[in-house]
């Protein structure tokens, strides 16, 4: 490990924002599997922080709000349905969890198939149109 990583379950953790946060983080969780670690909601509704566990890793996430950190990031519809980076899920069962991406609404971008390097996966961009890779190969 990097002397400069602390020792602890995770150390990189994606952090992104949806303008409906607490419908994403049930399709996240119904659809992916992430589990619920923690989630602060706003009175109003909207999330100021949520933190979804998947294995040993997670995701953080809130509702889009115009503050210094909002000001950063730009939703995918912003720029033309780009994004400058994705989450890769490792899972057993790449198949399955692709059926449900689907019946989900997912917008499948890449199909389902057997990747050269190993492993089985896709890519998909959920309801707000964040970019997910899902696959079997695991690097480790």
């Amino acid at each position: 490990m990097s002397a400069s990583a602390k020792d602890t379950r995770a150390t990189v953790i994606p952090c992104l924002r949806y303008r409906n946060a607490p419908a994403a983080i049930e399709w996240l969780c119904q659809t992916f599997g992430f589990e619920k670690h923690l989630v602060v909601p706003n009175e109003d509704g909207t999330i100021a922080h949520a933190q979804l566990s998947f294995g040993n890793g997670m995701i953080m996430l809130g509702s889009v709000f115009d503050n210094e950190f909002g000001r950063l990031i730009k939703q995918p519809d912003e720029i033309g349905g780009a994004e400058t980076q994705s989450a890769y899920l490792i899972v057993s069962d790449a198949d399955s969890i692709y059926q449900r991406a689907k019946a989900a609404g997912a917008e499948i971008v890449m199909e389902i198939k057997d990747e050269d390097y190993g492993g089985r996966g896709f890519s998909c961009r959920d309801l707000e149109g964040h970019l997910w890779s899902i696959g079997t190969y695991d690097p480790w």
